[in-house]
Formats: structure tokens, sequence, C-alpha cells
């Protein structure tokens, strides 16, 4: 962030619209407070995470976000300088930005969503950058950008790809494979069979090989309109 406030350019972060855009608002919030980025102007676009981040407010006792409010701080999940754009009209205005900011709209792999309007103002230009907060599946427009594509689809047009892109990995909410292992190791005994169909093919596979030869269990990752009989 700080590099590219350097440089005048403007962030775009394809996120997810609940729990992670209330997240990075929350984590920017933070790095504002304690002096580490500066007080850049922060546009939330996508309506459905503005519609979670209201939810969020109003139920503070349902979630982990560590809430603070008080005289100094105020609302903890509120950049400085934020702006809320609902309507289509207002996202549009983000447009005209030409100075250091931050967008956050959806969708997190940008296979959709008021973000593919952002991507395709500012992925041209050098200055700016792309932060994917998470995990981006195979064929998506995320996946694509994380991969070093020079040119990017949207809308029906070919978008070059001169923008930083950084993919911040530690926001993926999924599982690591140390993780899946412990979580496995607290069955009170071994299931029938234990199937894999969520995951890269070469992650599945080497999860799959660790099963079988640290906990002895049966595992298949099933193919395409495959069948089973759970009975």
């Amino acid at each position: 962030i700080n590099r590219v406030a350097k440089r005048g350019g403007v962030i775009v972060v394809p996120a997810f619209a609940i729990g992670r855009t209330q997240t990075l608002m929350y984590i920017g919030r933070q790095l504002e407070d304690a002096n580490r980025i500066p007080k850049l102007p922060v546009y939330v676009g996508s309506p459905m995470g503005i519609s979670a981040t209201e939810l969020y407010l109003r139920h503070k006792e349902d979630h982990d976000l560590q809430f603070v409010q008080d005289e100094a701080h105020g609302n903890p999940l509120d950049a400085h300088t934020l702006h809320i754009m609902r309507t289509v009209d207002q996202s549009k205005q983000i447009n005209d930005v030409k100075t250091p900011a931050i967008i956050i709209s959806a969708s997190g792999m940008a296979t959709g969503g008021r973000v593919l309007h952002h991507l395709a103002q500012r992925l041209p230009d050098p200055r700016n950058a792309v932060l994917l907060a998470g995990f981006q599946a195979e064929g998506t427009r995320g996946r694509a950008l994380e991969e070093g594509a020079k040119t990017l689809r949207i809308h029906g047009q070919d978008v070059p790809v001169r923008a930083e892109v950084k993919n911040l990995g530690q926001f993926s909410a999924h599982a690591d494979r140390g993780e899946l292992m412990r979580w496995l190791s607290g069955m009170p005994a071994p299931p029938k069979m234990t199937y894999m169909t969520h995951g890269e093919p070469q992650a599945s596979a080497a999860l799959k090989t660790l099963i079988e030869s640290r906990m002895n269990w049966k595992v298949t990752i099933p193919t395409y309109l495959q069948k089973s009989d759970l009975g």
C-alpha cells in the first residue's frame, strides 16, 4: 500500500462480500491507526458487502472482530476516509478518482460484480495495483492475474495488465494440510470412505496419499458425475 501510494496509484481489492470485505476494512483501520499506512480514501462498492457490513455493526457479539469503540477510535470498520458506494452511479464515480485510494469490491475471484469495472479501468496503469485477498480458483480472472496474465478478458474486451498484482495468501479461509489432518485425527472412528471433493488436483492427490499412509484410511477423489452408494 505504501509503495503504490508513493507512486500515485490506486489499489483494487477484489474481495468476497461477506467476511472478507469486513476483515479487510478492519485490518486497514488498524494499520491506519498504527500509522503503518497512509490514511487513503477507501471505497467500498459491493452492495452485498455494504449490507453485510451493516449487519456486522449491528451484531458485534456474533463475530470475532475485536471492536474497540470509544471516542479515540470510533467505528473500527471505518477507514478515516471511508466512502460507501451503494448505487451503480456512485460506483462509476470511482473511475474519476485520480489520486491514491483503495477500492474494495466483489467478487473475490473477479468472476463478476462491480469489481470488473474497476479492474478494466485500473489494470492498464502501471502505477496501480491489484491485491488478491485469498484463494483464486482455476479458470477465474483472479487466477489468471495471479499467474501473470498479460491481458484479461473483461466485458468482451482484452484489457492489458500493467498494474502490479499481489496475492494476500494469508487471507485464505481454506484449511491447510496440517489443519485438515488435525481435524481428521479427532474422528472417534475411521470412516468407511473419505471423499475429497474440493481442492486443486495436485494438492488433493498429495493429501489423499498422506491420509492413506498416515491414517490407513480409504480415500477416493471422485470424478465428474461419479456415483457412490452411501448406504
